[in-house]
């Protein structure tokens, strides 16, 4: 099974630093997951336009449709999700990720916009149809020492649980068909 975790900015490494945390408690639960980082710092962006798509953002796009399940971290920017993170949903076509686990996890320099991920981001995932899990974690600058390392013990439980729960959201949806009944 393909898991593909999502940095879902260009700037900064706190995501990325909790996606590398929650990787290696997803691993601890079952080693037998296929687990990618997908930096979205690493690759050439471009506005969905109606242009052709740069060779970046068709391999984003063809990781997303390859994928078995998410988890998608993102820093919270003026009360909102990063724009290079809604273009790329918009590239998506709709089906691809239907009915495959997703989790959230949430980065800002507030601790009120925690809400931006239930009021944002679980709609657009929901708009997918991803099994999205009931616990998300949310982090703030404070959780984190000056090199970005998580040094908060209940930041790395809240984790711990989120990728536990999720594991097991990747093995109920295993043989869950990904096609609408009345289209199989």
């Amino acid at each position: 099974m393909k898991i593909l975790l999502v940095d879902g900015t260009i700037f900064g490494r706190k995501t990325g630093v909790l996606l590398e945390q929650v990787q290696q408690y997803i691993q601890a639960f079952n080693p037998s997951l296929e687990l990618e980082i997908l930096y979205f710092s690493k690759l050439q962006h471009q506005i969905l336009d109606g242009s052709p798509l740069n060779d970046d953002m068709k391999n984003m796009i063809q990781k997303f449709e390859e994928a078995d399940a998410y988890i998608f971290a993102s820093p919270i920017f003026q009360a909102s999700i990063p724009g290079v993170l809604k273009n790329a949903f918009d590239m998506i076509p709709p089906k691809a990720l239907r009915y495959k686990p997703a989790a959230m996890i949430g980065n800002g320099g507030t601790y009120q916009h925690h809400l931006v991920l239930e009021t944002q981001l679980r709609p657009i995932l929901d708009y997918f149809r991803c099994l999205v899990t009931p616990n998300y974690v949310y982090t703030h600058a404070d959780h984190f020492d000056k090199e970005n390392k998580i040094i908060d013990e209940d930041v790395h439980n809240r984790l711990r649980e989120l990728a536990r729960v999720f594991v097991q959201y990747c093995e109920m949806t295993k043989t869950l068909s990904k096609q609408a009944v009345d289209m199989q």
